[in-house]
C-alpha cells in the first residue's frame, strides 16, 4: 500500500498547524508572547488561578512540555504560581497584570490569523470545518 501524504489527515491537518502557528508567532511576537505560550493564555484568560495537572488536561501537551514553557513565562512576567492552599504538593498558576493587558490584541491576533485562513471558505464550509475538526479532537480525546 502507498502512503500518499496529500490523502493523510494526519498530515494535512500538522502540516495547516504549522502554517497556522507560524502565522500566529509573526502576528504576536510584538506583543511578547511565543506561540507556545499561547494555549496557557487562553486557559488562564478563561479561568485564573488553575493547577499544572489542569493546565495539562486542557492543552494536551507533555508534562515536560508545560512544566519548560511555564518556566520560561514566570521567567518573562507573563505568569506567577503560588501555593495551592488545597494540596501542599501543587501550585496555582495566575496571570500577571502584563499577561492580563495583552489578552484583547492577543485575541484580535489569532482572530486575524483564523479568518485571513478561512477566507477560501463559505461561512457555511467554515462551520462545517470548525464542526469536524471539534468532532475529530474529541474521538482522539476519547480514545
Amino acid at each position: 500500500m502507498d502512503f500518499e501524504k496529500e490523502n493523510s489527515a494526519g498530515y494535512l491537518v500538522n502540516h495547516m498547524a504549522r502554517l497556522f502557528a507560524k502565522e500566529l508567532q509573526r502576528h504576536i511576537v510584538p506583543l511578547g508572547i511565543v506561540v507556545g505560550q499561547f494555549p496557557i493564555l487562553l486557559e488562564l484568560w478563561v479561568k485564573d488561578g488553575v493547577s499544572q495537572k489542569d493546565l495539562l488536561a486542557k492543552i494536551d501537551v507533555e508534562q515536560a512540555t508545560l512544566a519548560n514553557t511555564l518556566n520560561r513565562m514566570e521567567r518573562d512576567g507573563l505568569i506567577k504560581r503560588t501555593k495551592n492552599p488545597a494540596d501542599a504538593r501543587a501550585q496555582l498558576i495566575w496571570l500577571t497584570d502584563k499577561s492580563s493587558a495583552l489578552r484583547d490584541n492577543a485575541y484580535d491576533s489569532a482572530q486575524t490569523v483564523n479568518a485571513e485562513a478561512l477566507q477560501v471558505l463559505s461561512v457555511s464550509e467554515q462551520a462545517q470545518f470548525m464542526d469536524y475538526m471539534r468532532r475529530v479532537i474529541a474521538n482522539m480525546r476519547s480514545g
